[in-house]
């Protein structure tokens, strides 16, 4: 009789685990079940890798960008594919050309780029050493090493060595400038970047675009880019006047201003909204945007 009950428990557990196991499958498949997911792994898991449909992302499930890319399947593509619509439309994207990328994180938007075949090769700048080894992984992953040349330092206006602040939550919004009582100070390597160009074979003529996205440090690496400001290169960029405050904000545009006349702003859901370099604000809340001849 004991061996029957046992035999008969047995029996219905496989089936009861089995609907278990489908329904849990069909719940971790909706981007709810997925942030539920994400946010119950502990810190034994470093590193997950995702299928993203045409390319693979290693990300770490710790990160703000890692959780995004595994709950959405990508961070923020929209803008890659906003802002390529945008330059196509005004005659900005030329091709054969190469994009210097500022803030390359674990390469997300690196391979965004890379996968719309509108550069030829892109070069990409990553001072994070977190970052930088899941944007090296990345990259080979998508077998993208010979059209990716990445390199792990600061872009800034000298060479030598900088303090930088490593975000606990989300390394990307580790920065050169200090933003919470929290972060890790270590120190990375900064080049400016005709020496980065320099020392990656690439002519600055060949420039077609920059992207930056460097947590609050872009009046500094603009210094360093004169050459290519000149030449009128689009230059797309986070513009944070809450990082540079309102006198740094005021003489940054005034600097942009005398390479640039022409922008475009971009802010989530709205539409963008186009204006003199002369006229951005000086106040408020974080916006990206183009820099046009």
């Amino acid at each position: 009789m004991f061996t029957r009950r046992i035999w008969s428990t047995k029996a219905w557990s496989r089936p009861i685990r089995k609907i278990r196991n489908r329904i849990a499958t069909r719940l971790f498949d909706t981007r709810y079940g997925r942030e539920l997911l994400v946010d119950a792994m502990g810190p034994r898991v470093t590193t997950m890798t995702i299928d993203c449909g045409d390319h693979l992302m290693s990300v770490s499930p710790s990160d703000y960008i890692g959780r995004k890319v595994f709950r959405k399947g990508h961070f923020e593509r929209d803008h890659v594919d906003r802002l390529l619509s945008v330059l196509r439309e005004r005659g900005l994207q030329r091709k054969g050309t190469v994009l210097l990328e500022l803030g390359g994180n674990i390469g997300t938007q690196t391979i965004y780029f890379a996968l719309s075949g509108a550069y030829r090769r892109i070069v990409t700048v990553e001072p994070d050493p977190r970052n930088f080894r899941l944007l090296f992984t990345n990259l080979a992953q998508n077998g993208l090493e010979d059209r990716v040349t990445a390199v792990n330092c600061a872009a800034g206006d000298r060479h030598g060595e900088l303090d930088f602040f490593l975000n606990r939550n989300n390394h990307g919004k580790s920065s050169a400038l200090r933003q919470g009582g929290g972060d890790e100070r270590i120190s990375v390597p900064v080049r400016p970047v005709p020496e980065i160009l320099a020392e990656t074979a690439t002519d600055a003529s060949d420039i077609g675009l920059i992207w930056m996205d460097i947590e609050g440090y872009e009046p500094v690496a603009c210094r360093s880019m004169r050459r290519l400001m000149e030449r009128k290169v689009p230059l797309y960029m986070e513009f944070t006047p809450a990082f540079y405050g309102r006198e740094q904000s005021t003489d940054f545009i005034g600097y942009l201003g005398g390479f640039y006349r022409d922008c475009m702003v971009f802010s989530d859901g709205d539409d963008a909204i186009e204006m003199k370099v002369a006229d951005l604000p000086v106040e408020g809340p974080q916006f990206d945007v183009l820099f046009m001849a």
